[in-house]
């Protein structure tokens, strides 16, 4: 058999074991994640001699691609799905934790990878935006379900909410990390990075995304009252959208995430209860899917690689202090006071680390040379390894225990 047609093999039976996946992560309480991973290292270690080895800095610019196209298919799902209507009081806690918590966590790693780690400003900077999102594609397991499927629990609406938000709002950390990398980190330039990247390219996207929601709304549910013929029921519209939406937004210098996760949002709120969101939500779920099995099965590919090899006994403590604690600590402190103390610890815990991590490490790559960019996919690597066994063998058995 051919490369070509191995890898077309490959791809059929990881996209077919998806329409089952969900069933057995349900019965075993095990992530479909983490099986995908182990499904990727053995056949990546087999095939060696014959499929090409994915290490993701042998392969940036496929891995910025991949990864950028499930986030921004998963950003789009992730709004969908979320039955709270949008207000800044319901949605106090997301807000907090794509803020405070956020910038804590980007802080900290900072500091502990240059005065511990040993990684000079710009590295450790970079470190702490990629590490600092929860991951919307990973964290399906915490989420909230399908539009319009009746689920009070509160942890499943902050996480869900939080994963939609966060990971355009790591980009602007990212950008400063890109910035101080080139030499430009004296003041004028951070007035300028504050500026720019801080405050236009997400009022941009926030803007954007809204208009662009309300618009996609009005042609779904009040166009089709009004004009006979135009009604539409195709989940194509979910995927259409998401591309055009984050093409416009990014060609007018916005962050693209945001306004993704703003549009479907808007169009969620525009008509909250009607099924045509269950339809839209669908087949985006599917499109997602199917891409995060080959990511998971690459990722798993690329540790056979030796991803982790150049990893030390401090980098892999410094991994474990993260997700055991940095993460919840940081998130615990925001939370608040009337939530129950379980649902306030599986919040902070489920801080999922995953394929949006890598797309900022990518990202940040391929606009910039850093030191030790080896030290940095093997920490970055490390973690999300850690919090998809941790994380992927614990949500499915802890949210059941809070319901």
């Amino acid at each position: 058999m051919s490369r070509y047609n191995l890898i077309m093999l490959i791809l059929g039976l990881a996209a077919l074991s998806m329409a089952w996946m969900p069933v057995i992560s349900r019965k075993t309480k095990v992530s479909y994640s983490i099986l995908f991973v182990l499904l990727g290292a053995g056949m990546f270690a087999i095939l060696d001699k014959i499929l090409p080895m994915p290490h993701p800095l042998k392969n940036n610019e496929t891995t910025l691609h991949l990864t950028e196209l499930v986030v921004i298919i998963s950003l789009m799902g992730t709004g969908l799905r979320i039955d709270e209507p949008f207000s800044l009081k319901t949605w106090r806690i997301p807000f907090r934790l794509v803020s405070v918590t956020m910038v804590l966590s980007i802080a900290i790693v900072t500091l502990i990878s240059v005065y511990v780690l040993g990684l000079p400003w710009a590295s450790a900077l970079l470190l702490g935006a990629v590490l600092a999102p929860t991951d919307p594609v990973l964290a399906s397991d915490v989420q909230v379900g399908p539009p319009n499927t009746p689920d009070p629990n509160a942890v499943k609406f902050n996480l869900t909410a939080e994963a939609g938000m966060n990971d355009g709002s790591a980009f602007p950390f990212t950008w400063l990390a890109i910035l101080v990398a080139r030499g430009l980190g004296d003041l004028p330039n951070l007035l300028d990075w504050g500026m720019f990247y801080l405050v236009y390219k997400i009022v941009a996207a926030l803007a954007i995304g809204w208009l662009f929601g309300k618009a996609l709304g009005w042609m779904l549910f009040v166009l089709p009252k009004k004009k006979q013929g135009w009604k539409t029921a195709d989940g194509l519209v979910s995927l259409a959208a998401t591309l055009v939406i984050y093409s416009i937004t990014e060609a007018l210098q916005g962050y693209g995430f945001i306004a993704v996760f703003v549009t479907a949002v808007s169009l969620r709120n525009f008509e909250l209860t009607h099924q045509l969101h269950k339809r839209l939500h669908d087949f985006i779920d599917q499109m997602e899917r199917i891409l995060v099995a080959v990511v998971l099965l690459l990722f798993g590919g690329s540790l056979i690689e030796n991803l982790l090899s150049p990893l030390t006994l401090g980098m892999f403590v410094f991994a474990l202090c993260f997700v055991f604690l940095i993460r919840p600590l940081t998130a615990y402190m925001v939370l608040n006071r009337r939530m129950k103390r379980g649902e306030k610890l599986a919040v902070a815990f489920f801080g999922i680390k995953g394929i949006g991590s890598f797309y900022y490490l990518s990202f940040a790559l391929s606009e910039e040379k850093f030191a030790d960019p080896d030290i940095l996919w093997a920490i970055t690597g490390c973690i999300v390894l850690i919090s998809i066994i941790i994380h992927g063998l614990t949500a499915t058995t802890v949210l059941e225990k809070l319901e």
